[in-house]
């Protein structure tokens, strides 16, 4: 990484939580890369991947972690809500359950999480539209009910990809002025000071993978 990639105003940790197969660690790819993998495995244990934007004239770099949506994880990734000041609730337009299902991942961001995390409901897989087994006003009446931020995306085609980081990365730092305006110094959110750095192992599917779990 060159001096200037790595030079920033602030750091902000994101975590994409929603259930197995909806998408989160094409998005992460997506926006962080520009790549999409069809043959991409279910996440094991947490990845993360960072990039950085340019926010009302600041340079903010956002450090995204994708945890993982089994059951089995949810123990061991629940740690990693500490410290992320945005979330992206991931469910896949074409399977129900997955909408169902987010509140109550909603509820678990709620418990482990600080209290103004920014939060926002994202439907991905707008592609199979024909598919499409989620109203999109369903959803939206959902995240007003909540208080969430929504918008539907690709990570396939890229649709509004890029928004919804944008979107949310802009939220969290107007909620960061917010805060200095108020009283706390946004020295909270500089460099360094949000996300504790750790060792995070090379995720490996584990054997026998399943053919049915894979596209997360």
């Amino acid at each position: 990484m060159s001096a200037k990639e790595d030079e920033y105003d602030y750091l902000f940790k994101v975590v994409l939580i929603g259930d197995s197969g909806v998408g989160k660690s094409n998005l992460l790819s997506r926006f962080t890369r520009n790549e999409f993998n069809l043959e991409s495995k279910s996440t094991i244990g947490v990845e993360f991947a960072t990039r950085s934007l340019q926010v009302e004239g600041k340079t903010v770099k956002a450090q995204i972690w994708d945890t993982a949506g089994q059951e089995r994880y949810r123990a061991i990734t629940s740690a990693y809500y500490r410290g992320a000041v945005g979330a992206l609730l991931v469910y896949d337009i074409a399977k129900h359950l997955t909408y169902e299902n987010t509140e109550r991942w909603l509820k678990e961001l709620r418990d482990h999480a600080d209290n103004n995390i920014v939060i926002m409901l994202v439907g991905n897989k707008s592609d199979l539209r024909h598919l499409r087994a989620v109203p999109t006003d369903e959803a939206k009446a959902f995240s007003e009910k909540h208080g969430l931020s929504f918008l539907e995306t690709s990570a396939l085609d890229s649709s509004n990809v890029e928004l919804a980081f944008q979107t949310i990365l802009t939220a969290i730092y107007n909620m960061m002025s917010q805060r200095r305006i108020t009283g706390r110094p946004d020295s909270d959110f500089s460099p360094g000071s949000n996300v504790v750095p750790i060792t995070v192992q090379p995720t490996q599917n584990p054997p026998r993978q399943n053919p049915c779990c894979q596209n997360n």
